[in-house]
């Protein structure tokens, strides 16, 4: 019983950072969607069990657990393909500002210069 309390907290503590709205930044919705979907799947299968086995035995798996496991790995390699990818754009941000930044600099300078 307790596992369960702890479970259910940790997913709706979960939910409540989903919900979270950051300044300056934005969540797509079927993030937010996905989201929701995996945090009632998860409590879904801490109330109970047997329905992860329940859909197991549907998509043609044999326990609910290897199920589980499936899942996890699929939202895994999303996860991580996601951050690649705004990873790349973060760093491609990056070395547009100091392009920017250091043209900003030898401008600045050739103007000095030419005032001496």
């Amino acid at each position: 019983m307790i596992i369960r309390v702890f479970l259910l907290a940790s997913i709706l503590v979960g939910v409540a950072w989903l919900l979270r709205t950051r300044p300056g930044g934005s969540r797509l919705a079927i993030t937010r969607l996905a989201g929701f979907v995996l945090a009632a799947g998860a409590a879904a299968s801490v109330v109970a069990p047997g329905l992860v086995t329940d859909a197991a035995h549907l998509v043609g798996v044999r326990e609910g657990p290897n199920l589980i496991l499936y899942v996890l790995v699929v939202v895994f390699v999303f996860t991580t393909i996601v951050q690649g990818m705004r990873m790349r754009e973060l760093e491609r941000r990056l070395a547009q500002l100091a392009r920017a930044q250091a043209l900003a600099g030898a401008a600045a300078a050739a103007d000095e210069q030419q005032r001496v």
